[in-house]
């Protein structure tokens, strides 16, 4: 039985093309205010997979993305945010792309249709058994993304996957998939649409609260950002002064910039 991909559906939305400009952003709006809903109804699965992130990172192990064009460049997007943001080594969230760094800005031919690839781009990286493999594909029958879960399996190593598409191939492939059935997008077949924001929206939750569980947030506060320009460093100086307890701008900032983050500047206070 063939495969019906929802992603790949003909719009709801017809002759685009002579639609009023404030129509297209309403309609374009209308959709996207479908998503949320959606994901939500995912929850139960993206906790099962936060969960063994969590879990298999406290045990030493790293979290791996996965993907071909957007999707793999949403990947990039969210393992790259987790170090400015909590304070992380840069190797404990990666990215895989398929076509290599080039395919972050373009289209790299026939890349996601290699199927051994995936994998040897992960043994670049020395994958492991302790680590969490999560394949994005909004279509769910990427190539290079199923069969480098599909080694990853062989190989003991638990996989995870995010899609849009219902009983994709891709979801056979992994241990905890996660479906978003969005529907079928404003401009046919244009999957970084609602697609791409449901996955976007799931990355964001499954980074965020697996940092939350790994002790990367105090009380709501980014505690453990890295100071890379003034406006973070502007933030942490006030979160440090609240937290602390210091009066004094220019006293809190030095200590920030002495000790490079909230956290161990107010363990230096307090000793």
């Amino acid at each position: 039985m063939a495969f019906n991909r929802i992603t790949e559906s003909e719009s709801n939305y017809r002759h685009l093309e002579k639609m009023p400009v404030a129509d297209i952003l309403f309609n374009i709006n209308k959709e996207d205010k479908t998503v949320p809903a959606v994901i939500e109804a995912a929850i139960p699965q993206i906790e099962q997979l936060v969960q063994v992130i969590t879990d298999k990172m406290l045990m030493g192990g790293r979290l791996f993305y996965i993907g071909a064009g957007t999707s793999g460049r949403l990947g990039v997007v969210d393992a790259s945010e987790c170090p400015p943001t909590y304070g992380v080594p840069p190797g404990l969230v990666v990215a895989v792309i398929a076509g290599g760094s080039k395919a972050i800005t373009e289209a790299v031919e026939y890349a996601e249709d290699d199927q051994e690839q995936g994998w040897i781009d992960l043994q670049e990286h020395h994958v492991n058994e302790k680590d969490v493999v999560v394949g994005i594909a909004a279509s769910g029958t990427t190539p290079y993304v199923i069969a480098a879960l599909n080694k990853c399996r062989q190989n003991n190593i638990v996989t995870g996957s995010i899609t849009c598409n219902p009983g994709a191939p891709i979801s056979a492939a992994a241990d905890y998939p996660i479906e978003a059935v969005v529907g079928p997008e404003f401009v046919t077949g244009s999957t970084r649409m609602k697609s791409g924001t449901a996955q976007k929206l799931i990355l964001n939750m499954i980074s965020t609260t697996v940092m939350i569980q790994l002790g990367r947030v105090e009380d709501n506060k980014m505690v453990n950002m890295q100071l890379t320009n003034e406006k973070i460093v502007d933030r942490g100086v006030k979160m440090l002064m609240e937290r602390a307890g210091i009066d004094d701008y220019e006293t809190a900032k030095e200590l920030l910039l002495k000790t490079g983050s909230v956290k161990k500047a107010i363990e230096n206070h307090r000793s």
